[in-house]
């Protein structure tokens, strides 16, 4: 009986201890708890090194700008246009940045998600993915750009086509536009 008894109280008090740290699991997480995800995460150092790799096809993109129109651009044009890129990117307030995440991270993340993406990036593999991730996202980008850069022109030609069809049209309604039809 006295065994029955103390397996009854041992398995309550274990449920509860589950429930418990369920429930605190589940809790929104804290500010706190996201700062030190972020801190985790070298937020700061990552988005850093995030804006130093996508700086390099920007660079690329002025580069090729100017090769296409260099009889109409002066002849610092590029170095120009690079230290401006460069010095507004310095200037980006990081800080500030990543304070107006909290809440979002809040929103979406409970204490127990946190917990666990702490633990997962406090490990070699984590922090391995955290020191990797620019590059990789960097090598991404680099990789992706024609394919990206095509589809804009292809979009642009799209609409070019479609606003002058559009205005061969308000012409043959004698020149009424959208504003004055709709009147």
């Amino acid at each position: 009986m006295k065994f029955k008894l103390l397996a009854a109280i041992l398995f309550l008090s274990t449920g509860l201890t589950c429930a418990a740290q369920q429930n605190a699991a589940d809790a929104p997480a804290t500010k706190e708890d996201i700062q030190r995800y972020m801190q985790t995460m070298h937020s700061r150092e990552m988005a850093e090194k995030m804006m130093d790799a996508m700086i390099k096809p920007m660079h690329q993109m002025i580069h090729e700008q100017y090769l296409k129109a260099k009889d109409k651009l002066p002849a610092d044009f590029e170095s120009r246009m690079n230290r401006r890129l460069d010095e507004n990117f310095k200037s980006i307030p990081w800080d500030e940045i990543l304070a107006t995440t909290v809440p979002v991270y809040q929103k979406h993340l409970t204490k127990g998600d946190v917990d666990a993406l702490v633990a997962f990036y406090s490990t070699p593999t984590g922090q391995k993915l955290i020191q990797e991730m620019p590059q990789i996202l960097a090598e991404s980008m680099q990789s992706m750009m024609p394919i990206m850069r095509k589809h804009i022109d292809n979009l642009n030609e799209r609409m070019q086509v479609d606003i002058q069809a559009m205005l061969r049209e308000s012409d043959s309604k004698g020149g009424k536009t959208g504003a004055q039809t709709n009147n």
